[in-house]
């Protein structure tokens, strides 16, 4: 019988209402582990130490939370291997980008160590005589973060790490699909010199744990990675209580191709945009957006390319493509394809369930030819290893077809012409802007979000995440004269 993974409840590892299984979709038969859903009364617990332990949390000296921060950093960071597998093994991304996830997220722990000596206020002078003005942010309180499951520790860790940075509590409902994950890095946090139930781990559903989480007057701000119908039930929850809130969701991300592109770069840029990770992260180049004089040239070397893609078991060397991490997942993917051809898209490759020498969710990935702009396929976030390429006759049609879509996440455009690259990096209108690189991949030290139906709410990482931990005090201070 496999061991009974628990939640971390006002400090103390307990079961649950019941539990749920955790297998492997790069292999069925693997059994991860059983994982306890907590219960509604647990969470009222969890909240409530919470609050008394971020009182005692927000007095630690600044080393102090330096030192926190560090060691849970540099242990993510030391044990990439170990706890790359286990991503990989229950979410499906290949073992490299497991363990490159990884050891990113420990990057996020010692970036905002590092911040944690660097809460910088601000002092004026009053327009009225004799006072003094001092601005200084504040911890905003107990913080719900609900993170996705397609980057289980490394989106989470960008939301706990400036969450514990800025003086606050945390309350983590992870995604029930990869809960291995939550569990291993719940346990780093939970061995360092914090106040008892400053964090939590509460894995259960997001219609149960999860509502009821949001919903919650206890709560003083809600950091949300998912999809656009979750975020605005979120968002409807919240403002109840006036929660503050900030959520990233949706994305239909462009990587516009020019006629003077280098077209073996923008082919690699692409097949890596769209495909990395499955295609199953919010930045994936989904739309590929190719000016006509390279349109042909372009589609046989990204057809081909995409044909070459070796899919496998994640933790298979060579693998460039895992599974999708669900059966539910799966056939979301396939039903999309079965709508792009009825739109009157061409499946040029791919795209189909494929059969391996273990069970699990396995599909090729598939591209799109002679598709517009206008079709479902090019509106709608798939998540799935799906790209379209949408034709078109000049560098002005290109801009505007990349902006023409509810998301604003990421864009991506490649191109020798420096003219056309600054005017597409000022007129894109996405939260991140991409020349010659994918429309994947961000740094941790700058600011990352969209706009649209993409993002609600200040930025993630970098110094900007403090405006949505913390919060403002302005003091007024009338020394009076010396005698």
């Amino acid at each position: 019988m496999s061991e009974l993974h628990k939640n971390l409840i006002a400090g103390e590892w307990l079961a649950g209402e019941s539990e749920i299984e955790n297998r492997n979709p790069s292999d069925l038969s693997d059994l991860v582990g059983i994982y306890a859903q907590a219960s509604a009364d647990q969470l009222e617990a969890t909240l409530d130490q919470a609050r008394v332990a971020q009182a005692e949390w927000a007095a630690y000296g600044l080393e102090r939370k330096q030192a926190v921060l560090n060691a849970i950093g540099n242990e993510m960071m030391a044990r990439a291997e170990e706890l790359g597998t286990l991503l990989s093994r229950e979410e499906g991304k290949p073992l490299a980008e497991g363990k490159g996830e990884v050891y990113r997220a420990g990057q996020f722990f010692t970036y905002y160590a590092a911040e944690c000596l660097r809460q910088l206020g601000e002092n004026a002078d009053s327009v009225r005589d004799g006072v003094e003005i001092d601005v200084r942010r504040e911890p905003i309180g107990t913080v719900a973060i609900i993170s996705p499951w397609n980057f289980p520790t490394a989106t989470a860790s960008w939301k706990i790490a400036p969450a514990l940075c800025y003086g606050n509590a945390v309350v983590w409902k992870p995604a029930n699909v990869t809960p291995a994950s939550a569990v291993a890095l719940a346990e780093i946090i939970d061995r360092q010199d914090i106040p008892k139930g400053l964090f939590s781990l509460v894995v259960g559903a997001g219609r149960t744990i999860g509502q009821r989480l949001v919903e919650s007057p206890k709560i003083d701000a809600i950091s949300f990675t998912g999809s656009v119908p979750v975020g605005r039930g979120i968002a409807t929850a919240a403002i109840q209580n006036f929660t503050k809130v900030q959520m990233e969701m949706g994305s239909k991300n462009a990587l516009a191709v020019m006629d003077d592109a280098d077209i073996d770069l923008a082919v690699t840029l692409a097949l890596g945009g769209a495909f990395g990770s499955t295609g199953q992260k919010c930045t994936a180049s989904s739309r590929l957006v190719v000016h006509s004089a390279v349109h042909d040239s372009f589609v046989e070397k990204l057809v081909a390319g995409a044909k070459a893609m070796k899919v496998g078991h994640a933790l298979e060397a060579g693998i460039q493509m895992g599974p999708v991490v669900s059966e539910q997942q799966l056939n979301e993917n396939l039903a999309y394809v079965d709508l792009g051809k009825s739109e009157g898209a061409e499946l040029a490759c791919g795209g189909q369930r494929l059969e391996m020498p273990t069970e699990g969710f396995y599909m090729s990935p598939g591209v799109f030819l002679n598709s517009t702009n206008d079709m479902r396929i090019n509106r709608e976030e798939m998540f799935a290893p799906l790209t379209s390429v949408i034709k078109v006759g000049s560098y002005e049609e290109a801009l505007s077809v990349v902006n023409d879509t509810n998301f604003g996440l990421t864009s991506g455009i490649v191109t020798q012409n420096l003219a056309r690259a600054t005017h597409f990096r000022r007129n894109a209108r996405t939260g991140v802007v991409t020349v010659n690189l994918p429309t994947a991949g961000t740094d941790y030290h700058v600011p990352f979000g969209g706009r649209g139906d993409s993002s609600y709410g200040p930025r993630e990482q970098g110094k900007t995440a403090a405006e949505f931990y913390t919060t403002v005090k302005t003091a007024y201070i009338s020394a009076g004269k010396p005698v």
